[in-house]
């Protein structure tokens, strides 16, 4: 029998709260934290991003150390997987993994021209700098893929598990609002004059964000928040930033995920999806769940909270949506209007209640990957 394996505790540190309820909160009042910024230093011209506080940020991270030599980015992700590891009381030994995913990671240390801070924006030494903080004793493990990164390394993580090599892992993700990214999506004219709107018909593109997301993946059930019951990965090599006009490479990732999980389509309840309000992004999502017959079930994104949050975003996004199964609440796809894609689907257009069991999580990036993981909900029987 294959190993089950659950999420046991979640956490994040985004601009609307450095927890969990505080995201919540924030959420059901309808909060963006997308705002516009005038920041000469990372784009010359006005632009609309979610980008966390400085002065909030230090003052928070000064309460766990006292060290000033972390980066941004580095004390985003140790503020989010510091309660995880010291709330679970495991050791971090042979049978416990680390993973960090990220898309960009440290590149602002590229800013200043030195061997020191060029060897700081290598990944592994951004993983390694985590690791060593918390005392991990094996060797961190790095996933980054583009914007899939963050729901890709939940994939890893159950698989690892499954082989049974270890008993837990524990996983952060994280990126920063950098000129470098700014710059980039800029120049791919892909970003939106005001907050982000997904799936309407007068979407402009995405809005960026900045957010650090951990969880802890484990085979013990006894605290399990949500199990995670299948997943796939499917790269639809169709161009290096556009995705597949037909959604194939969504479709099958969605397909696979769903087999392994022994149920169909219509077991779904709610559809986290990656919606970043880009034209292409947007209509092949929406024609991928039509694909599947999957036009009814809810759907939303949280971009409009958070803004594309790059490779944290499939992690963050789990982790709210782990809340909404826990609170049997669906929450709204901020900044959603008039349906803009040619194939119908049910964007949540408001929070309502509604008991779920089953919700898939989707993600796309550049390149062509595609990402899709089934979780349910872990029914505990009273003593």
């Amino acid at each position: 029998m294959t190993r089950a394996v659950y999420i046991t505790q979640t956490n994040c540190i985004t601009p609307l709260g450095f927890n969990v309820p505080s995201n919540i909160k924030a959420i059901l009042n309808g909060k963006s934290g997308i705002l516009l910024h005038e920041d000469l230093s990372l784009m010359p011209i006005p632009f609309y991003a979610s980008i966390i506080n400085d002065d909030e940020l230090n003052t928070a991270f000064a309460k766990v150390s006292s060290k000033t030599n972390y980066s941004r980015i580095e004390k985003m992700m140790l503020l989010a997987l510091e309660p995880i590891i010291k709330n679970s009381k495991i050791d971090l030994d042979s049978k416990t993994a680390f993973i960090l995913s990220t898309t960009k990671g440290n590149v602002t240390a590229l800013k200043n021209d030195s061997p020191e801070n060029f060897q700081n924006a290598y990944l592994h030494t951004l993983a390694q700098t985590i690791a060593d903080y918390f005392g991990f004793t094996t060797q961190p493990i790095v996933v980054s893929n583009a914007c899939v990164s963050g729901i890709l390394a939940i994939s890893v993580a159950k698989r690892l598990l499954q082989s049974e090599l270890y008993d837990n892992i524990f996983i952060v993700a994280g990126d920063e609002v950098s000129e470098f990214v700014l710059s980039g999506f800029n120049a791919f004219q892909a970003m939106s004059n005001y907050p982000c709107r997904p799936y309407s018909l007068n979407r402009t593109g995405v809005s960026l964000g900045e957010a650090a997301a951990a969880v802890l993946i484990s085979a013990n059930q006894a605290t399990a928040k949500i199990k995670v019951a299948g997943d796939s990965s499917i790269n639809d090599a169709n161009h290096i930033s556009g995705p597949s006009r037909t959604g194939e490479g969504l479709y099958r990732s969605i397909q696979n995920a769903l087999n392994e999980a022994q149920i169909t389509p219509k077991n779904i309840d709610y559809i986290s999806a990656h919606g970043t309000a880009t034209s292409f992004n947007d209509e092949m999502e929406a024609i991928a769940f039509n694909r599947l017959e999957m036009g009814a079930v809810p759907v939303n994104s949280l971009k409009g909270f958070y803004g594309h949050t790059l490779g944290a975003s499939g992690l963050l996004e789990t982790v709210i949506a782990i809340e909404s199964v826990l609170q049997n609440k669906l929450f709204v796809s901020l900044g959603f209007d008039e349906l803009g894609v040619s194939q119908s689907i049910n964007v949540i257009q408001k929070n309502e209640d509604k008991n779920i069991e089953t919700f898939l999580k989707t993600a796309s990036g550049f390149g062509g990957c595609n990402t899709a993981v089934v979780f349910e909900k872990v029914k505990h029987e009273l003593p």
